[in-house]
């Protein structure tokens, strides 16, 4: 009787466990969070959101089928470099569906996007601690090496 009440309450509880791990997110979550964010910064249409969220929606779908693949070990970088061509692609074709200012606010946000996300910036005296953040290709040069 003891055995079977001890071995209830740990089936039980690995069970509890099991669901109390987050699932990874969907495809669909990613790409509404991601149009979210946009529309925040862009001030979106309701016809620029659909057809960017169906751009979104197809490069997030790809992303987790990637994930996937990378999780059991059966990926290669053919589907990486297929994953990033999908990528620049997407991005593409979103700029050509924004108009004039659009177009500025969205390479500052996929700018944004890349250093981090939006982070809220450290208030009070440790705010001149920060780091100089350089974009654009002076952030990807190297700095000159130090002689010992």
């Amino acid at each position: 009787m003891k055995k079977s009440v001890l071995t209830l309450c740990m089936l039980l509880g690995m069970i509890i466990f099991a669901k109390a791990q987050k699932a990874p997110p969907t495809a669909s979550e990613m790409a509404t969070k991601s149009i979210e964010a946009m529309d925040k910064k862009l001030k979106l249409n309701s016809t620029q959101k659909n057809i960017i969220y169906n751009y979104t929606l197809d490069l997030c779908k790809e992303q987790v089928a990637l994930s996937k693949k990378q999780q059991t070990g059966m990926y290669n970088e053919d589907d990486i470099s297929k994953f990033y061509r999908m990528q620049n692609e997407t991005t593409k074709n979103i700029r050509n569906i924004l108009k004039g200012e659009q177009q500025t606010q969205y390479d500052q946000y996929i700018e944004e996007m890349l250093r981090g996300g939006d982070k809220k910036k450290k208030k009070g005296k440790h705010a001149k601690d920060e780091e100089e953040v350089v974009t654009g290709i002076d952030g990807l040069k190297l700095p000159p090496p130090a002689n010992p």
